[in-house]
This record gives structure tokens, C-alpha cells and sequence, in this order.
């Protein structure tokens, strides 16, 4: 990790600060007292947070914007060619990915860090609602809304912060690690690793850089996690899930309408065996049934106590864009949920109709990035079979060129077959509204999902 020294005199200057990581470190530091700008092409609801505690924030990235900035910070999504960018390296200006400034800020506290392909933001959430039930006032640097915070970040008094690592671009081996929970690996951010197998090396190295006197949690039900736990030099882990062989083992599982309940079988090398039975979370899903289990692992192993551990479990206010529900029309319930990858589309599905056997469900999917699609259509194509019927909406590009070899009907065609459902080709946000306002029944759940703008298409909709 690069030496920083900050000080009064700096102006950090953090580029795309309307993303969900760089939207909370900024507003972190800036309570730190330290003097924080930035840019961002959205103003978004991020972008109104930082504003909201007086961080200056420009609306177009320019050269000008670093006039004063002796400092700059990039999120992982700006190219090299961004002008900002250019011209911090022609000042010769210092530039830090934002894990790496993360991990200064937070390098005097005790941190959790919270990895994984998927589930990392609700177990950074769960986690820091048990600390700050147990009076511990965490940092949190999270990766969404949490409800019961009103935003993804907070300074605490405390000594502990609660952060969730971005494996996107490698930066996540820059945090400094005392505890850590690993929930998963899946073929994510090739783009940047080049092959799975790379990525899955840097999950080892993660896992590795445990130090002796902390601990790594890690889900032994996800295979290649597996695979990679039974090669680490580095043993300091323990493990979770419904795997028999868990340290932390969970059985007797109830799947209700809006929560879930569950009993685990704790058996932990030189602590005493337990059973904690009638755990309630609220929330649905074996997923979140195993970040749940994740959460109560590490929380219980540093000391808190039980019964604050069950009684935050069952009072978690959940996530934004979480299975969030937006709307209630004539029976029917509407959901706005951050799902953009085959696994995570799968798990929501399958949750849904755990919870509600007799209700049908309509998909809305708007595929994220061109190059996802294109590397995972295969497994998209098989993630809708607990849906009944699905909206395909068109692909939201997030910044990458439009592939004119991409075809949204062939696509709906691949998941017709493999899924087994009723795909119909959605054109645009006015497309979406007319087709509830002529076909909606009664009693359906309606879910979107994607990471673009289909949250934004799905509180919007008008019948």
C-alpha cells in the first residue's frame, strides 16, 4: 500500500463520487474533517448526500475541477483517458483507487471486511447493525443503502469499522484486514482479471493476508470457495453454512412470507459446542438465511453477546434495492432489486417462491453491460425458471460501446427455451407502463431487476 500523509492543507478531490464506495468514503473523510470535493456526470441520490453535509460537487468532469486539489481519488469504473485524470497526471497530482485511500483512513481501526461475488452488501449491513446494537459505534463504509442508516456510511466513535471490499479491480487486497467473511466466487469482472482462475487466486491472496491474531469466515456451501479454502497455506479460517462439515451449521430452516427462521449448530475448535435454536431474520431466502449465518459467525466469535445478535437479526430494516417493495396496485405487489447476475437472478427467484407458493411471478430484467451478457448467456438463460413469465427489457450499456451483434430477440428466444417461460420483448420505460396497464391481474408479484436504470423504470410506473 502506497504511504499517504493528509493533512489540513490537502484538498482530495474524488472522481465519480456518485458511485454507491466513493459516495461513503467521501462523506467519511469529510466528517473526519478532512476537505473533500468532487465530480460526478450524475446527481444522483448519492451526489444529494454529499451536498447535503457540504461537499462541493461538480457536475462534469473537467480539468478545472482540480485547480485546488492536491489529492485525487478514482473510482474503479473512470478510464485513463478521463480529462480529470489526465490532468492529475500531468500536475503529478497523487492518484489513489479507493480502496487504497480506504485503507489509510481506516488503517488505526480494527476492520471487518466483507468480500464475496454476491451477498457482501447485506452481510456488511447485518454485521454492522449487530456492533451497533452491541454499543460498539462501527465505521461503516457499506456498498448500499441500509435503511435503518438512511445512507451507506457512518464515522463511529467506536474502534471497529465494518467495510465491504470491491473485488472488481483487484484493490480489495489494499484493505487492512483483522476479521474478514468471504460469502462467494462466481465469474464476475473478467474484464479485469482475464480468467476465473486469476480471480480466484486474488479471493486466496484475500483470504490469506488473515492475520494471526483475527480470523476469515468463509461459506463452505459455495463449491469454488471450497476449493480455494483447501488450498491456503494460511488455515486461519472458519466456516458457514448448510454444508454438515460447517463450523458454523445451519438446519431446521423456515421460509415465511417476509422472514425467515432457522436454528444453528456452532462447532468451533476449543470453544464449547452450541446450539442457538428459533432464529428469526427478516428477511427471505436461503442466501440471506447464509449471510445471516455469516454475520452471527464473526459477531459472535469477537464477543457480542447472543441475545443482541438475535434481536438485530429480527429487527434489520433492510437494504435499499433489496428486494424493495415500490408500489401495491390491486393485489399485485411491485419489487426493485439490485440482481444483474445469473446467480443472483436465480436466488431472488427461487426466494420468491419459497415465500409464496401459490403467487405467480413477472420478471423485468434489464441485462447490465453488453460484455456480461455475452460471457454469461448460457447461465442467464436458465436463472428465470421460478418466474412464470418474463419482461426482457433492453441492455443498459453502463458505459460501454453498444454491440450491434447483441440481439435482444435471440436472447429472449435462449431464455424461452432453457427457462421454460414467456419472454416478452420490452422497448423502453413507456413500453414497461403499457404493458401493466393492459395485462396486470391480480395477485402477482412483480419484480425488477438489474443494475441500471430498471429501479428507477420500476417507481415510476403509473396504472
Amino acid at each position: 500500500m502506497k504511504k499517504i500523509r493528509i493533512d489540513s492543507k490537502e484538498k482530495i478531490h474524488f472522481i465519480g463520487i456518485g458511485g454507491i464506495g466513493m459516495s461513503g468514503l467521501a462523506q467519511v473523510m469529510q466528517r473526519m474533517g478532512f476537505d473533500v470535493q468532487g465530480s460526478d456526470l450524475s446527481n444522483n441520490k448519492n451526489v444529494e448526500k454529499c451536498k447535503e453535509i457540504n461537499i462541493k460537487v461538480f457536475s462534469r468532469h473537467n480539468k478545472e475541477n482540480l485547480k485546488d486539489a492536491t489529492i485525487v481519488v478514482r473510482s474503479s469504473a473512470i478510464k485513463n483517458n478521463n480529462p480529470e485524470i489526465v490532468a492529475a497526471r500531468k500536475r503529478k497530482i497523487k492518484i489513489f483507487k479507493r480502496a487504497e485511500m480506504l485503507g489509510h483512513v481506516v488503517s488505526l481501526k480494527k476492520n471487518i471486511v466483507v468480500t464475496g461475488s454476491h451477498g457482501k452488501t447485506t452481510t456488511t449491513s447485518l454485521i454492522a447493525k449487530i456492533l451497533s446494537e452491541g454499543k460498539l459505534d462501527p465505521t461503516i463504509v457499506n456498498g448500499g443503502i441500509v435503511n435503518s442508516l438512511g445512507g451507506n456510511a457512518k464515522l463511529g466513535k467506536g474502534d471497529w469499522s465494518v467495510l465491504e471490499a470491491d473485488e472488481s479491480d483487484g484493490s480489495f487486497l489494499s484493505l487492512p484486514i483483522n476479521y474478514s467473511v468471504v460469502t462467494n466466487v462466481d465469474r464476475e469482472h473478467l474484464d479485469f482479471y482475464k480468467n476465473f482462475n486469476n480471480l480466484k487466486k486474488a479471493f486466496g491472496n484475500f483470504i490469506n493476508r488473515t492475520p494471526t491474531f483475527g480470523k476469515s469466515f468463509v461459506c463452505t456451501d459455495d463449491q469454488e470457495l471450497r476449493k480455494i479454502a483447501s488450498k491456503l497455506k494460511n488455515r486461519n479460517f472458519l466456516t458457514y453454512g448448510f454444508n454438515k462439515k460447517a463450523n458454523y451449521q445451519i438446519f431446521n430452516t423456515v421460509y415465511k412470507k417476509n422472514y425467515s427462521v432457522f436454528d444453528l449448530r456452532i462447532l468451533v475448535p476449543l470453544f464449547k459446542k452450541k446450539t442457538i435454536r428459533g432464529i428469526k431474520v427478516n428477511l427471505i431466502g436461503s442466501h440471506n438465511i447464509l449471510n445471516s449465518v455469516a454475520a452471527i459467525a464473526l459477531c459472535s466469535y469477537i464477543g457480542v453477546d447472543l441475545k443482541i445478535i438475535k434481536k438485530s437479526l429480527k429487527e434489520f430494516a433492510g437494504i435499499q434495492r433489496r428486494m424493495t417493495k415500490v408500489l401495491k396496485f390491486n393485489g399485485n405487489d411491485f419489487f426493485d432489486d439490485y440482481a444483474h447476475h445469473p446467480t443472483e437472478i436465480k436466488s431472488v427467484l427461487e426466494s420468491l417462491k419459497k415465500a409464496n407458493p401459490k403467487r405467480k411471478i413477472i420478471s423485468v430484467f434489464q441485462p447490465h453491460r453488453y460484455s456480461r451478457v455475452k460471457l454469461l448467456k448460457k447461465e442467464f438463460s436458465f436463472s428465470f425458471q421460478s418466474s412464470e413469465k418474463l419482461l426482457l427489457c433492453p441492455v443498459y450499456s453502463a458505459g460501454e460501446k453498444i454491440n450491434k451483434n447483441y440481439n435482444q430477440e435471440e436472447f429472449a428466444k435462449l431464455i424461452a427455451k432453457n427457462s421454460d417461460i414467456q419472454v416478452i420483448l420490452i422497448k423502453d420505460q413507456e413500453d414497461l407502463n403499457k404493458f401493466f396497464k393492459k395485462n396486470l391481474l391480480e395477485d402477482e408479484l412483480i419484480i425488477g431487476m438489474g443494475a441500471g436504470s430498471i429501479t428507477k423504470w420500476m417507481r415510476e410506473i403509473v396504472l
